[in-house]
């Protein structure tokens, strides 16, 4: 795939991302992820809080509850439990990861990451590239 087509294919997935976002009833910050492999989603992801739990993130305006999932995590979990593999794909994520989420996208085979949005610590994003992960930020509107 040339070079505009694949930056059209990652500004798309990436706004399919931030739709994807609002499904979070975070309040402090709304992320959300896609698992694209072949041009096909294989798995979604929002931060929140684990399945069955109740739908609040928040301990207080200024603080995460600490079990919080964040939607790099959900969306390679998910694609656990699935029959797909995450094996060569390409996440989109809304904000780039943190520390945590880069040793889980490393473990999980991903070869790409595009986000859009820097997380206040950068951390993550040195240990994908230490591990040859192509990383690509997109600002999108």
């Amino acid at each position: 795939m040339n070079a505009e087509k694949q930056h059209q294919f990652d500004l798309r997935y990436l706004q399919m991302a931030r739709i994807w976002a609002e499904n979070s009833y975070c309040v402090r910050r709304k992320v959300g992820a896609l698992l694209v492999k072949d041009q096909m989603i294989i798995s979604d992801g929002y931060n929140g809080t684990p399945s069955g739990f109740e739908n609040c993130c928040e301990i207080d305006e200024n603080t995460t509850k600490p079990y919080v999932l964040h939607a790099e995590a959900n969306a390679i979990t998910k694609v656990a439990k699935s029959s797909n593999s995450s094996l060569g794909s390409t996440l989109y994520v809304t904000a780039s990861p943190c520390m945590e989420c880069a040793k889980l996208i490393i473990q999980s085979g991903i070869k790409r990451v595009v986000f859009s949005d820097n997380y206040r610590i950068q951390d993550g994003i040195e240990l994908l590239k230490r591990a040859g992960i192509e990383i690509v930020q997109i600002e999108i509107d």
